[in-house]
């Protein structure tokens, strides 16, 4: 993809330099950013100094992962610019009782599946801890192995990758996502050989509900 004079592909790492578009006006990436798929964009938390580069980006929706509130400049820019914001709280996955969401995680990938809200920013504070590990849930998804998936969430962590975080992607059961997925409205990219899956989740679903009318002489939503 391009944005300005430069051309963002999937998965290099972080997008760090300043560009310049043929108007000669300056954008600057969000710290951290990085192309996780086609319409799907990672990054540190945005400043005024980045709207400029991200209204290229044509964005659709935001999700933001924090227990603090979303800073007003960025809402309002939002706003403007007609972007739904996903407000996941979440928080950091840190010794010896803290843990990251496993509801939320589910919500906020539910959301990266459903090309209706594509193209999309994810981002926490500084785009390391809290979106790598629901980049890497993401992975789990696209059946990538763990080895790469670490590989990547290491690359935005440095220097300070976390093991519980590493853990977390690794236990985490994407199975949970799958039911929640509307097929329909799923990226092209996303499932690789899971379209199989929620072929046969639709299926089950479609079964069980007409079972359910087979059975029941009640009518039902009223």
């Amino acid at each position: 993809m391009e944005v300005g004079d430069v051309v963002i592909t999937e998965g290099v790492g972080p997008l760090r330099h300043i560009t310049r578009t043929a108007s000669t006006e300056t954008v600057v990436p969000p710290l951290n950013f990085d192309m996780v798929a086609p319409g799907v964009y990672r990054s540190g938390h945005p400043n005024e100094r980045n709207f400029g580069f991200l209204k290229r980006l044509n964005l659709k929706s935001i999700i933001y992962l924090a227990n603090d509130d979303y800073r007003e400049n960025v809402v309002q820019w939002a706003h403007r610019e007609g972007i739904r914001i996903f407000h996941h709280r979440v928080t950091m996955n840190k010794e010896p009782f803290t843990e990251m969401d496993e509801d939320e995680v589910a919500s906020a990938l539910t959301h990266i599946l459903d090309e209706r809200h594509l193209p999309v920013l994810i981002h926490c504070n500084k785009g390391k801890h809290r979106t790598g590990c629901l980049i890497g849930c993401l992975r789990k998804l696209q059946q990538w192995s763990l080895t790469t998936i670490f590989d990547e969430y290491r690359r935005f962590s440095y220097p300070k990758s976390r093991s519980m975080d590493q853990e977390f992607i690794e236990l985490y059961s994407e199975q949970a996502v799958w039911p929640h997925i509307e097929p329909q409205w799923m990226p092209r990219w996303t499932v690789l050989g899971r379209r199989e899956i929620l072929s046969l989740i639709t299926s089950a679903t479609t079964d069980a509900s007409h079972n359910d009318h087979d059975n029941d002489d009640v009518v039902h939503g009223m």
